[in-house]
């Protein structure tokens, strides 16, 4: 188990390097000026100058890159040029938020998904097989912006149960667990789950379909096993692919939440994501993207370390 999770920890640093490398690069192969959402339009040449010597943008990319990452090492990203703000708080208040808001609508998506993909595993060709399935269609082919906006008019607009957008009645980004908080995470929340759901439905139909089929199966029942017997196996066999389909659903809600999150003002990485693209912000623009790859990456590995501790024949393979 060592030598697999050290080889794992291996595979996953060059890889963060990569990452780091891609994020640099690609924010600054962009067109634009990054200085522009500050500068004034008159001006002179001097102060433009004194401001990309400040922000170290006078400097040759690799040295930039280096000077970047060491600092990155050192727990600090720079800062904003928008808000004049450490992007490190800025960034890490945002992840909080989205990680609530990803976490609950992962946690969502994957008891409803798994229950609609378990009833459509047993029961396949039947009317709940054909139920299950178009739900989990619908899930995955409607837009998560459209579907918000439906749920806002609905529950917001019509019944007035819940309110249409921020993070809280104060309209601060800091979270709290209480139930007028809570109410603003449930419409986010529920939107989101809504392709996790339809993937997940989908992997554990097939999944489930294909073990039933097994020969091991078969014997079990043979010997007189009961149903709830049968089932626990299956749940086993199933659960490391259905918790790598997590892992990964939950990362790319962590970093494609920027529509859900703008739809209702939702204080996350999303929305950060968006202002810094539309300021031209490359210091928070990169902040944003390193911390969210990284995670991406880290929750990966966390994954296969528990992928392994469920099913121990994947440490040989």
């Amino acid at each position: 188990m060592i030598a697999y999770l050290l080889r794992r920890v291996g595979y996953a640093l060059p890889t963060m390097l990569g990452v780091a490398f891609l994020c640099f690069m690609l924010v600054h192969l962009a067109p634009g000026d990054p200085l522009v959402s500050i500068l004034p339009p008159d001006a002179s040449a001097d102060l433009q100058k004194q401001l990309m010597r400040l922000y170290g943008f006078d400097r040759p990319l690799p040295v930039q890159f280096g000077h970047w990452v060491w600092r990155a090492l050192q727990g600090d990203l720079g800062t904003s040029i928008a808000t004049a703000r450490p992007v490190v708080h800025e960034v890490f208040n945002a992840v909080g938020n989205t990680f609530i808001l990803a976490t609950l609508a992962t946690l969502i998506g994957f008891t409803v998904g798994s229950l609609f993909g378990f009833v459509g595993g047993y029961f396949r060709n039947s009317w709940m097989d054909r139920a299950a399935s178009v739900v989990s269609v619908i899930g995955v082919s409607l837009p998560h912006y459209w579907i918000g906006m439906v749920l806002v008019i609905i529950f917001s607009v019509q019944l007035m149960w819940l309110p249409p957008s921020g993070a809280g009645p104060s309209g601060s980004g800091q979270w709290q667990w209480d139930v007028a908080h809570v109410k603003y995470l449930l419409l986010p929340a529920f939107t989101m789950s809504f392709i996790p759901m339809g993937i997940v439905a989908r992997t554990v139909r097939a999944l489930v379909g294909d073990i039933l089929a097994q020969e091991f199966v078969v014997g079990l029942r043979a010997r007189g096993l009961g149903e709830f017997g049968v089932f626990r196996h299956v749940v086993k066999n199933c659960a490391p692919t259905a918790l790598a389909v997590m892992g990964l659903q939950l990362g790319y809600l962590l970093g494609g939440s920027i529509l859900i999150e703008t739809v209702f003002s939702w204080p996350g990485t999303g929305f950060l994501l968006n202002q810094a693209i539309f300021q031209r912000d490359l210091p928070l623009l990169q902040g944003v993207i390193l911390i969210l790859a990284l995670f991406f990456v880290g929750l990966n590995l966390a994954v296969d370390v528990l992928q392994m501790l469920l099913d121990p024949r994947i440490e040989r393979t």
